[in-house]
């Protein structure tokens, strides 16, 4: 195998005691390009990913996906030794990402300055809700409460139902996961310089209300808050959703004044030589008006068709088994197949991002609990009498 095939993450190692949805998204995010990763999983307190509807006959679908490439250590983390155990991996796997309430790694023996004195490389990475420090870093929080807390709810909805619940959870990918991988491949390069690592600090709430760009830009230098409906990217303009007869959406962003210009000509409403961004309020909503009478009286296939061979930024409403079979999609082979734990492969969302010379690799779905145990105490160098006997005191589970 060359390096090439590796993975250009391959030189990594990292331990993962993260859950759920924002650690594991950024682990497997690294895993997929050649990291070596290791979750530790409670063996009293297994992972809530894995108990979500649909299952695929080993766990749930969406456990499989996000640990994919990932090896399971199963450690009662509050039993005498696993802090020991702990120090030990950390000699190998010198980055960690921990996703529990300030604190409480700290507790339990493992936290950055613990396990620092072990491995002075190490890089830890602390996922939360509202970050290590403030008045809000001891509270219990989910997705909506941070994309609340950062501005984004208040304008993302309508004036007539609110704020609108995103089909996905934006603080917690967009936010945690993804602001995770940047920060920990950041400090993976600062340590090729100084030789030493150092705690990162994630705070899902700060990481969403950065992701205000356009619109929090604005507001904060204008002192102006945005609401429903009040810019044209917020569903002020024309810009957005619109129902065809038999229920189904097309979306429209033409905004271009030569997209416009065609969007106009298909559906063959009145026009404007100013771009989307620029139409008065009057216009955009003359606008608005005008193509939901026209969407409204055409069906989901008549819409597609139409659009299909004009370049207006007008594209269908897919659902996510329409998405993967699209040809787009396809053609940038976004579903992959990955080996369950009977040998037989399992279609998954692949990796997204594209090398030139490197490749994202699919070695296998998700672990059951403590199923790479031995092999990993093994390469600890822990006997076989070594590791029945943290079985027997319950490190292991």
């Amino acid at each position: 195998m060359t390096e090439d095939d590796k993975g250009p993450l391959h030189s990594l190692k990292i331990l993962d005691f993260s859950t759920l949805l924002p650690g594991p998204y950024a682990t497997l995010t690294m895993a997929d390009l050649g990291a070596d990763v290791l979750r530790v999983e409670a063996p009293n307190r297994p992972d809530l990913i894995r108990t979500l509807e649909p299952e695929d006959g080993y766990s749930s679908a969406a456990h499989s996906y996000l640990n994919r490439n990932k090896r399971c250590l199963s450690l009662d983390l509050k039993r005498p030794g696993a802090a020991d155990l702990v120090k030990e991996l950390v000699q190998e796997y010198d980055i960690v990402v921990e996703q529990f309430r300030p604190g409480v790694m700290s507790r339990l023996g493992i936290g950055y300055d613990e396990l620092k004195a072990a491995n002075p490389r190490l890089i830890y990475c602390s996922i939360t809700g509202y970050g290590q420090t403030g008045p809000y870093r001891d509270r219990a929080g989910h997705d909506c409460n941070y994309l609340a807390l950062a501005g984004i709810a208040s304008y993302s909805g309508s004036k007539r139902t609110g704020p609108t619940a995103s089909g996905f959870q934006i603080a917690d990918v967009a936010g945690g996961s993804l602001h995770a991988v940047i920060a920990i491949l950041a400090a993976v390069v600062e340590r090729q310089k100084s030789g030493v690592g150092q705690a990162i600090d994630i705070s899902m709430t700060d990481a969403a209300f950065a992701l205000n760009a356009i619109t929090g830009a604005g507001c904060l230098v204008s002192g102006r808050a945005e609401g429903f409906e009040t810019h044209a990217l917020t569903g002020g303009g024309f810009y957005g959703y619109y129902e065809t007869s038999d229920g189904r959406y097309m979306s429209v962003g033409s905004l271009e004044p030569h997209f416009l210009s065609r969007l106009c000509e298909a559906l063959d409403v009145p026009t404007s030589s100013s771009p989307g961004l620029s139409l008065s309020s009057d216009e955009s909503a003359a606008l608005r008006q005008s193509l939901r009478e026209r969407f409204t009286n055409m069906t989901f296939d008549e819409c597609r068709e139409l659009f299909a061979g004009i370049d207006a930024c007008v594209e269908p409403v897919l659902t996510v088994n329409e998405g993967a079979s699209h040809p787009q999609m396809e053609a940038r082979c976004m579903v992959t197949e990955v080996p369950a734990p009977d040998g037989k492969l399992q279609k998954q969302i692949a990796n997204p991002i594209k090398f030139s010379r490197s490749s994202a690799a699919y070695r296998s779905t998700g672990k059951q609990p403590g199923e790479d145990n031995e092999q990993v105490l093994r390469e600890l160098g822990k006997s076989k009498d070594e590791i029945d006997a943290l079985t027997t005191d319950g490190v292991l589970g």
